[in-house]
C-alpha cells in the first residue's frame, strides 16, 4: 500500500476490518515539547507503529464551496442529504431539460427548486426533490411532466418549461442521512445539498478520532485523523509484531481479571517504602510476578504496640487466624473516657494517680485517690470559670470492693463531675478472660481496643504479635488488595495495596505456577513510620475530632488569693514581710523533723548574708498552700 494521509486512510477505513497496524512515512512534531493537546496525541516520529483499534466520528465540518463558510454538525444531525451532480444552477426548466440533452443524459432526471412552485394543483416547498420523467404538450403548452413524492403517494405535474428557478439537478436516489453519506465512498467530495441548512450546496469534511496502541505506552492513545502524517497500512507483514502495553496494578484490579495474571514489572513507583517485609526488596525492574486476584476479607486493621518506647506499627489482615484476649484500656483524659462509652455498655474505670481539684474551676470535684472506682454516666454541663457553662463528664463513685453490690440508691451515691479537659489517670476495670478471632473482636467491640495476642496465626510461623505486651487496635480499614506472588519462588505470597503500591508492570508469555492448596499469603505486615502517619493523615481519620481546648486560667496567685479568703485566711499576715522562697510539700513519709509551732505560715527572715539563701522550716500544716509554680513567682525577690 502507498502511503496516504492519515485523514484519507480513516475516511476511506471499513470499521469492519480493525484492527490495523500502521506504519508512520512522515511524521509529524508539535512545536515545543508537548506530545498531547486536550488528550490526544500531536506528536508523532517517522518510523512509529500504531495499532488502530477504534475510528469514532468526532464531528463534521459542513462548507460552502461558494463562499468558503464553514458550520460544525454533530455526528447525531438529522437532516437528510441529496447529492447534486454539479455546483451549477438553472435558470428555467428549458436550460436544465437542455443542459441534459447535451450531456446524453437520458430521461428522468431529478432535481429540485431554491423557490416554492405554485402551480393549480398544489405548492412545491422549496428544494424539494421532483423527478422530471418527460416533455410533452399540456393543454396547448410544452411542459415538462414531473413527478413528487414517491411510492402511493406520488402526485403528476405539469410545469412549463418556461419555469423559472433557479433548479438544481440531483443525483438519483432517495435522500440520505448524515452517516449514509459519510459510509458511500462514491459520496466522497460531493457537492450535496441539505434542506435543514441555509446554504443550497455544500460539502461534508468529516473529523474522527482514532484509538490506537503504540510501544510501552500504558493508555489507549488518541489520534485526531485530521493529524499531518502520512501512514502505511503494513497489517498483512505484522503478525510476528508485538506490541507491548504497560498495565497499572490498580487497572488490573479495576478490570477484575482475569487471574492468575503472569506480569513482569516495569517501573516500580519512586517514594519511601511502607512495609518492613523482606519481600518488598524483591519488587525491582525485570521481576515475574504472578498476580493471583484480590485479597478476601478486603478489610485490614491498623494496630500499634503498647508498652514499647518506641511503638511498633502493623496491618493486620481480615484473615488473620490469631486469638486476642482484651485489655484494660487506659485513658489519659476525662474526654477519652467520654469517647470510650458506649450506650447500653457500662464502663467503669479506677484512678492510677491521686488528684487534687480546685473547686473553682472543676465545680462538683474535690479530689481522686488511686485506686478509686468509678462509673461512668455520661456527659453534663455545669458552672465553670466566671460562670460560663462548661462540657463535664458525669462519674458516680463505687466501692472499693469490685465484687460489693451498691446497697445505695442511685440518688444518695457520690457524684463526681470532671471537666473533660482533666488531665487524671484512668484503667478500664475488665473482667472479660475471654479469647476471640479479629473478626469475631472487631464485630462486637468498637475501636480503638487494647489486646493482647494469646495464640499464633497457625499459618504463619514468624507471627510477631505474640511477642508484644498489648496491641492497640486503632483503626478499620477498607482497602483492596491484591494477591501476588514472586515467580521465582510461588510459595511466598503477599499482599500488595495499588493504592499505596502502584507497579507498571507488562503482561507475560507462560503459564503461572499454582501453588497446591490454600495460598500461603502473610496476614501481618509491619508498616514504616512515615506510612503509618500517612494513614492517620488520610480522610477515614478526619472525622476523630480533638479533645477540647482547657479554660484559660485566671492566674495561680489570683486563684490562691481567692481560695486563702475563702477559708478565713488573711492574707495581710501572710505578706507583711518579704516572702521567702517556697519550698514543695513534702509527703509526710519523707519528714524528718516536725515544728511543733505552726501558728505562724512564715518565720521571720534574718539578715542576709553574701552567699546565702533565706530558708524556711519544714511544718507538717496539712493546710498549707504552696505550689511549685509560686517558686517561680517568688525567684526573682530573692535576687
Amino acid at each position: 500500500m502507498e502511503p496516504v494521509s492519515l485523514q484519507d486512510f480513516v475516511c476511506a477505513l471499513d470499521p469492519a476490518s480493525l484492527p490495523r497496524v500502521l506504519r508512520v512515512c512522515s511524521g509529524v512534531y508539535f512545536q515545543g515539547s508537548i506530545y498531547e493537546i486536550s488528550g490526544n496525541e500531536c506528536s508523532l516520529s517517522t518510523g512509529d507503529l500504531i495499532k488502530v483499534t477504534c475510528v469514532r466520528l468526532q464531528k463534521v465540518v459542513c462548507e460552502n464551496p461558494g463562499t468558503g463558510q464553514t458550520m460544525e454538525l454533530a455526528p447525531n444531525f438529522q437532516g437528510n442529504f441529496s447529492p447534486l451532480t454539479g455546483p451549477q444552477s438553472y435558470g428555467t426548466l428549458e436550460e436544465l431539460v437542455s443542459a441534459a440533452t447535451q450531456s446524453s443524459k437520458q430521461l428522468p432526471i431529478c432535481f429540485m427548486s431554491t423557490h416554492r412552485i405554485t402551480t393549480k394543483a398544489r405548492v412545491v416547498p422549496q428544494e424539494q426533490p421532483l423527478k422530471l420523467e418527460a416533455v410533452e404538450m399540456h393543454l396547448g403548452t410544452c411542459c415538462a411532466r414531473c413527478v413528487l413524492g414517491t411510492g402511493a403517494q406520488q402526485v403528476i405535474l405539469h410545469l412549463p418549461l418556461s419555469q423559472k428557478g433557479p433548479f438544481w439537478e440531483l443525483e438519483p436516489g432517495p435522500p440520505r442521512t448524515l452517516l449514509q453519506v459519510l459510509q458511500d465512498p462514491a459520496l466522497r467530495d460531493t457537492i450535496l445539498t441539505c434542506p435543514a441548512l441555509p446554504w443550497h450546496s455544500l460539502t461534508l469534511m468529516p473529523q474522527y478520532e482514532v484509538e490506537a496502541i503504540m510501544h510501552l505506552r500504558r493508555t489507549i492513545v488518541k489520534i485526531p485523523s485530521t493529524l499531518e502524517v502520512d501512514v502505511e497500512d503494513i497489517t498483512a507483514s505484522s503478525q510476528h509484531i508485538h506490541f507491548i502495553q504497560p498495565l497499572l496494578l490498580s487497572e488490573a484490579l479495576a478490570r477484575g481479571g482475569p487471574f492468575p495474571l503472569p506480569t513482569e514489572i516495569l517501573e516500580v513507583p519512586e517514594g519511601p517504602p511502607i512495609f518492613l517485609s523482606p519481600w518488598l526488596s524483591s519488587l525491582r525492574k525485570g521481576q515475574r510476578l504472578c498476580i493471583y486476584g484480590v485479597a478476601s476479607p478486603p478489610w485490614r486493621v491498623l494496630a500499634s504496640t503498647k508498652g514499647r518506647k518506641v511503638p511498633r506499627h502493623f496491618m493486620i489482615s481480615g484473615a488473620y487466624q490469631g486469638k486476642l484476649r482484651r485489655r484494660p484500656r487506659e485513658f489519659p483524659t476525662a474526654y477519652d473516657l467520654l469517647g470510650a462509652l458506649q450506650p447500653g455498655q457500662p464502663l467503669r474505670v479506677v484512678a492510677t494517680k491521686d488528684c487534687e481539684g480546685d473547686g473553682l474551676e472543676n465545680p462538683g470535684f474535690m479530689s481522686l485517690a488511686m485506686g478509686d472506682r468509678l462509673e461512668v454516666l455520661g456527659s453534663g454541663q455545669a458552672l465553670g470559670v466566671q460562670e460560663r457553662d462548661m462540657n463535664v463528664l458525669v462519674c458516680q463513685r463505687l466501692s472499693d470492693q469490685p465484687g460489693e453490690e451498691e446497697c445505695e440508691e442511685a440518688e444518695d451515691q457520690e457524684q463526681i463531675l470532671l471537666p473533660l479537659h482533666f488531665s487524671g489517670g484512668f484503667v478500664e476495670e475488665l473482667g472479660d478472660g475471654r479469647r476471640y478471632s479479629l473478626q469475631d473482636l472487631i464485630a462486637q467491640f468498637p475501636l480503638p481496643c487494647e489486646v493482647k495476642v494469646v495464640a499464633k496465626d497457625a499459618s504463619h510461623p514468624d507471627d510477631p504479635l505474640p511477642s508484644f505486651l498489648g496491641l492497640r487496635l486503632e483503626e478499620k480499614i477498607m482497602e483492596p488488595f491484591l494477591v501476588v506472588s514472586l515467580d521465582s519462588n510461588p510459595e511466598m505470597c503477599f499482599e500488595v495495596p495499588p493504592r499505596w503500591l502502584d507497579l507498571t508492570v507488562v503482561e507475560a508469555e507462560g503459564q503461572p505456577s499454582q501453588p497446591a492448596g490454600p495460598l500461603p499469603v502473610v496476614p501481618v505486615e509491619e508498616l514504616t513510620e512515615a506510612f503509618y502517619y500517612h494513614l492517620r493523615k488520610s480522610p477515614a481519620f478526619e472525622g476523630q475530632a480533638p479533645p477540647p481546648r482547657p479554660p484559660k486560667s485566671k492566674g495561680l496567685s489570683g486563684q490562691k488569693k481567692q481560695v486563702s479568703k475563702a477559708k478565713g485566711v488573711k492574707s495581710s499576715e501572710a505578706f507583711e514581710l518579704q516572702e521567702p522562697p517556697l519550698m514543695p510539700k513534702p509527703k509526710r513519709k519523707t519528714l524528718r523533723k516536725v515544728i511543733k509551732d505552726s501558728c505562724n505560715l512564715y518565720s521571720a527572715i534574718p539578715g542576709h548574708k553574701k552567699g546565702l539563701r533565706p530558708t524556711k522550716p519544714i511544718t507538717q500544716d496539712t493546710n498549707d498552700e504552696h505550689n511549685y509554680e509560686e517558686i517561680l513567682e517568688q525567684f526573682p525577690k530573692t535576687l
